[in-house]
């Protein structure tokens, strides 16, 4: 079989394909650059890559797609599913690197150590008079999105003392109340009570925008955002606006509309913004799960196997899956 990588995995991902299939790694990210490798692939694994439709229908032998991750948002994911190519995706391999990476960006905020070691390098050493650090303890920090990640998070920041207020439309109140949460309907009046406000929910029609100019004159002019979710959830034009103009403290973010960003993106250069590289999942240990995890989901649905780890499981209702069992895990 043949297996296309837009980037190679790490060599304990790559350990499970030695002496299985044949790989082309392309080293770029979009597919539709190198149809004439993806002609007679079996599998296509991209990480931070795209894969569109048309490239899904010009790739005719193809059985399977892997994103090392659980968002699959830059893979056309109705195109698959019609041609019954299920999206292999990796839930649970990055929870914890994500959640401490959200953690480390609200400790770095609280304690203005960017600005601070920044300051400092220049000569200022008065700069840790500044009065921007407070402690996390007895704060409210609101999550938006409690899956495995935003419970993860929340579990760490009650262990650092602070107060849970918790908002998910998929969860019910007495779920998030188990958490050890207050739980919120609506996530504007989350916005409203919380010191900290970190976001953990996919990129959707109906997430897409959704801390804009109006959520933001919401929150406490005292209050951080961190998004370590999917760029595009907040409104970055919006975000550099509410920060110059001091309508919140600081944010964190580790993703971006555009990836990599333009180096004259505002962003950039925005007060009291704490970035990463789209580099929160990127710990050895995630790294290592993640890509794992992707090439056995992609091995067993080469073997015709219904590996359960996949973005849509309607891909198994296309008549390519007749009398196929489900793969042990």
């Amino acid at each position: 079989m043949k297996f296309v990588m837009t980037q190679a995995v790490c060599p304990e991902g790559m350990e499970l394909l030695k002496d299985t299939a044949d790989i082309y790694v392309a080293d770029d990210q979009d597919p539709n650059n190198y149809l004439d490798q993806m002609w007679d692939a079996d599998a296509l694994i991209v990480r931070i890559a795209k894969c569109d439709g048309h490239a899904i229908e010009h790739s005719p032998n193809l059985k399977v797609i892997g994103r090392t991750g659980v968002g699959y948002d830059t893979v056309d994911i109705a195109a698959a599913t019609a041609k019954g190519i299920p999206v292999v995706i990796t839930p649970g391999a990055n929870n914890r690197s994500v959640a401490e990476h959200t953690v480390a960006m609200i400790f770095a905020l609280s304690k203005n150590l960017i600005e601070g070691q920044n300051e400092m390098c220049t000569g200022n050493w008065e700069i840790r008079g500044a009065k921007k650090a407070f402690e996390l303890e007895g704060k409210t920090v609101g999550v938006i999105g409690l899956g495995a990640i935003g419970r993860e998070t929340a579990k760490i920041c009650r262990g650092c003392g602070m107060k849970l207020a918790g908002y998910d439309p998929f969860l019910e109140q007495e779920k998030i109340e188990a958490l050890g949460a207050d739980y919120y309907e609506n996530y504007e009046d989350l916005l409203k009570i919380s010191d900290v406000v970190t976001i953990h929910v996919p990129l959707t029609e109906e997430t897409r925008g959704m801390i804009s100019k109006r959520q933001l004159s919401m929150m406490k002019p005292t209050a951080l955002l961190i998004n370590c979710s999917r760029g595009g959830i907040v409104n970055e034009s919006d975000l550099v606006e509410a920060l110059k103009e001091g309508v919140i403290a600081g944010a964190g973010t580790d993703v971006f509309c555009s990836e990599p960003p333009r180096a004259d993106d505002p962003l950039l250069t925005c007060p009291n913004l704490v970035l990463s590289p789209h580099s929160a999942a990127q710990t050895r240990e995630a790294v290592i799960k993640m890509a794992q995890m992707c090439v056995k989901g992609c091995l067993a649905v080469c073997r015709g196997e219904k590996w359960p780890y996949v973005a849509d499981k309607a891909a198994y209702d296309h008549p390519r899956w007749a009398g196929k069992d489900w793969a042990q895990v």
